[in-house]
């Protein structure tokens, strides 16, 4: 069994967003080590891109950084097999298009070889993605795909038959950054997406304190904790505070 399906097998699981290279290549495992110490079940791990049009400045930054520092889709790879080593934490790369269609194929077998389990495209439409989900699938790779809350139900049917792993509901529109309460719909939100498939649906974008990730568990599957914990990365905490702060968001 993967340990996705696994994972989500055993809990709602708490999901956890960084930077790879946001400090250093050393930083980033120093911090997915703490992040994990304080309870978070699955990493999502970002790609940094040049221009990440689906982030808010928290993330940007973190990204930016991250370039500077020389970070690249191979260091980041190097990274996920340097986790490996003391760690079977679920782990599915975040990342703009570009960077995963200049590396190809192999790319993807690399990536899967060095331990990830899945993959989120931000900027591909499934019209554009058919070549991607094909190779993730050959590789075994789960594909994680966006539902947002203006996706028509006609597309969140063709989203959740392309989909593997678990579906992501991003929960406000426009770009991520921590906010302090959640759309008044997103219970309508979840369960329209659940009518469509038997897969796990879990919420992100905004979340920031354990009532909302409490209310978030009433009618999803997981949430994802991004710019609030990237922040803290990129502020410079210690492991040991990271790992508090992670766990204060525990419900």
């Amino acid at each position: 069994m993967r340990r996705i399906e696994k994972l989500f097998k055993e809990k709602k699981p708490y999901i956890g967003y960084l930077t790879a290279g946001d400090g250093g290549m050393q930083r980033t495992l120093e911090a997915a080590q703490a992040l994990v110490a304080g309870g978070v079940d699955l990493l999502e791990v970002g790609i940094p891109f040049t221009d990440p049009v689906a982030d808010g400045p928290v993330i940007q930054d973190a990204m930016e950084r991250a370039l500077h520092a020389g970070t690249t889709p191979d260091t980041v790879l190097t990274f996920v097999s340097d986790f490996r080593k003391s760690s079977e934490v679920p782990i599915v790369l975040f990342s703009y298009y570009n960077p995963i269609f200049k590396g190809g194929k192999g790319f993807l077998k690399k990536a899967a070889e060095a331990g990830v389990d899945g993959i989120l495209i931000v900027d591909l439409s499934l019209e554009e993605g058919a070549d991607f989900q094909k190779h993730s699938k050959e590789v075994g790779l789960d594909t994680i795909f966006l539902v947002a809350p203006s996706t028509p139900e006609k597309r969140i049917k063709k989203i959740a038959k392309a989909s593997s792993g678990f579906i992501y509901y991003v929960s406000r529109k426009g770009t991520t950054g921590a906010k302090n309460d959640l759309p008044e719909d997103l219970g309508e939100k979840v369960r329209a997406i659940k009518s469509h498939t038997s897969l796990p649906v879990v919420v992100g974008f905004g979340i920031s304190n354990n009532d909302m990730t409490r209310k978030i568990l009433q009618v999803a599957d997981g949430f994802v904790v991004g710019s609030y914990l990237v922040d803290a990365i990129g502020s410079g905490k210690s492991a040991k505070e990271l790992t508090q702060l992670t766990r204060g968001l525990v419900p």
